[in-house]
């Protein structure tokens, strides 16, 4: 995507950005030089991409598959408030507060084989009944018949913490 970098002399911190018939446009302070200016860039426009992508994921579909998964692992037995899609897990795959219901998703699991993705929606249903990873919580989890397959594609792509 093309960029436009707009300066200003009455801007004298902020630097902020906005795409504008397809162009990336920068709105910097004068006094900003390139070498200062180019990673500020460089992560508004990650920042953007991330929002991007976040708008074409699917939080309904997501719920639906989910409660497909809750069907056939855990007898339909599970309840949640919500479980959506995040930018902001660059390090997990997915999370889970049992406290409060709520499950979270890396939105990089969307380019993933469906087979991965399931995985990852049973691994955190099973945290709302074992809030760890204990060896209760792996049997609730090992129900899932390509458990093994979608963490050895997780390793693979460097996403399996195997700490957990």
């Amino acid at each position: 995507m093309e960029t436009k970098i707009i300066r200003s002399h009455k801007r004298k911190r902020s630097v902020s950005a906005k795409v504008v018939d397809g162009v990336f446009q920068v709105s910097a302070p004068a006094h900003i030089s390139e070498t200062d200016l180019q990673p500020i860039i460089e992560n508004l426009k990650k920042r953007w991409e991330k929002r991007q992508v976040k708008n074409e994921l699917d939080d309904k579909a997501l719920q639906g598959r989910a409660q497909e998964l809750n069907r056939q692992y855990f007898d339909g037995q599970l309840k949640w408030k919500s479980i959506r899609w995040v930018t902001n897990q660059d390090k997990r795959f997915g999370s889970c507060t049992p406290g409060q219901g709520t499950i979270r998703l890396s939105h990089r699991l969307a380019t993933m084989p469906a087979f991965v993705r399931d995985y990852v929606i049973v691994h955190e249903l099973a945290h709302l009944i074992e809030a760890n990873h204990s060896p209760k919580f792996w049997k609730l989890v090992n129900r899932y018949p390509k458990t093994e397959r979608a963490r050895g594609y997780l390793m693979a792509v460097g996403l399996e913490n195997l700490e957990e």
